[in-house]
């Protein structure tokens, strides 16, 4: 039985098993109404106030798992049936409240909604403005913020709490990081899945329709309990032809990042990386004054779809990593087509066992496509040493003062200055989440992430530098560009 770090995980990881063995056997259909049953058999329930209730709520996993609602185009969304156990007010009066005769949290109140009832404070959820100033003065710290930690994980403002209580998206603002999926204790927000369709392409595999299966740097801090090349081995065993690192998309990244950067700054000052989606969109939200800034360089995802598909155009490309942005960046006009379908690790290793196949068992393959700097790109910092790199391997003569941005919140800071014209840097690199891709909302596991580890899995590259890696293939007819 696999391990999880919580309940939240192992209930998305069930309902993603079973749409995979009934999408595999061909009984999607006949079973369907039937896996609530089989992931809650009851007669109690396991973690809601009944069995009929946890059914309802594993339903509507099952529905995202298929692909969600076809009207939203957010990748997110929020199941309203799990969405209903948080505190109804953020400010909450707890035991440690004396009654004191000082009333200081009544003064603080700008808006009347406390009053004392019993000899006790009481808050009136419906006038609260959360302004915080009667946790402020409370003498016995009686009163507790206790933000949605869905609200609190979101660094952009995109959440908020409707009148039913009940978190709401603004997919005006949200870049699809993902922090809110990860961050929701009850398991209420959930990003969509592609990986019925995924199935279906490999169902349909043959020698003229391959699938490809590209696989992102991260990967170094996923399967703890297998090696990479076991993974690989388990991945084509689902009927994938061949298994391509990202990182060689990095590689090519960085490449053409260095060329534009040096053909470019002097004009623009600074440059910004393209590589992070999040962050890309948090810019195109936020700072749209600084779309002019951001490399036109397509992600290596892209870069490496755009490769195989080169070199194979009947085939299929499907992304495989820690990311659910990238599932927001494939349906990006200008990039539409390039790679066909993302799955994360979390949907991966349901897909895995739903076939039975124990990865420690497998011999190993190979995925040995990428340089040490193509794999770094998968922690904060790694494209900013593959960009420098370059440029010292060049001998170019340009100004390189970059500043790696870990988090959203650091992304800000940095661009906030930029848009005053206070930012001295030259080139700024931008990662949503916090460590990097590495930290990536779908990991299998969300603890600290040593980046050492990512430095370790690079120095195994059998390529030394971005160059030699791409040696062998003819890059420069394939357009690296996008637009925004």
């Amino acid at each position: 039985m696999r391990k999880f770090e919580n309940k939240v995980q192992e209930m998305k990881y069930e309902v993603l098993k079973e749409v995979s063995k009934a999408a595999f056997m061909g009984e999607l259909e006949r079973k369907l109404t039937n896996i609530p049953k089989v992931i809650d058999p009851g007669p109690e329930p396991r973690i809601r106030c009944c069995i009929h209730k946890e059914r309802v709520v594993t339903l509507e996993r099952i529905k995202l798992a298929l692909g969600g609602s076809a009207e939203n185009n957010n990748n997110i969304e929020v199941i309203d049936e799990a969405c209903d156990e948080c505190f109804a007010t953020r400010y909450v009066v707890t035991e440690a409240c004396r009654g004191c005769l000082a009333h200081r949290c009544i003064s603080a109140c700008p808006v009347g909604a406390i009053e004392f009832v019993h000899h006790r404070a009481k808050i009136d959820g419906q006038k609260c403005i959360e302004c915080g100033k009667c946790k402020d003065v409370c003498p016995y710290n009686a009163i507790v913020d206790v933000m949605r930690p869905c609200k609190r994980a979101c660094n952009v403002g995109a959440l908020s709490i409707n009148e039913e209580k009940k978190a709401v998206i603004d997919d005006e603002k949200c870049i699809q990081c993902g922090a809110c999926v990860y961050q929701c204790p009850f398991g209420a927000i959930m990003d969509k899945s592609y990986i019925t369709d995924v199935i279906k392409l490999l169902k349909k595999a043959d020698g003229k329709n391959k699938v490809y299966a590209i696989m992102a740097p991260a990967i170094s801090s996923q399967f703890t309990y297998a090696s990479i090349g076991q993974v690989v081995t388990g991945i084509k065993k689902l009927g994938f032809h061949d298994v391509i690192e990202v990182a060689l998309g990095a590689d090519m990244v960085a490449v053409k990042e260095t060329e534009e950067y040096a053909e470019n700054i002097e004009a623009k000052d600074t440059i910004t990386s393209s590589c992070c989606p999040s962050f890309v969109q948090y810019i195109l939200n936020e700072y749209p004054q600084l779309k002019d800034n951001i490399s036109t360089m397509v992600s290596p995802m892209i870069a490496v779809s755009r490769l195989i598909k080169n070199l194979d155009p009947d085939g299929k490309v499907v992304f495989i990593g820690p990311c659910t942005a990238k599932k927001m960046e494939i349906q990006q006009p200008d990039l539409k087509g390039d790679t066909d379908f993302v799955l994360t690790f979390e949907e991966l290793a349901a897909m895995i066992d739903s076939q039975g196949i124990e990865l420690q068992k497998l011999e190993e393959g190979l995925l040995d496509n990428a340089s040490f700097y193509g794999r770094i790109f998968a922690r904060s910092g790694g494209l900013t040493e593959a960009v420098k790199n370059i440029i010292k391997e060049k001998e170019l003569e340009v100004p390189f003062n970059p500043i790696s941005c870990d988090g959203i919140d650091e992304c800000d800071k940095t661009l906030k200055k930029l848009k005053f014209n206070r930012c001295d840097n030259t080139f700024i690199e931008g990662m949503a989440c916090k460590g990097g891709c590495i930290g990536g909302a779908a990991s299998l596991s969300h603890g600290p992430k040593d980046k050492r580890e990512v430095d370790k899995y690079g120095k195994l590259a059998l390529e030394p530098d971005t160059q030699s890696s791409l040696r062998v293939f003819d890059v420069e007819e394939i357009d690296f560009h996008r637009k925004f």
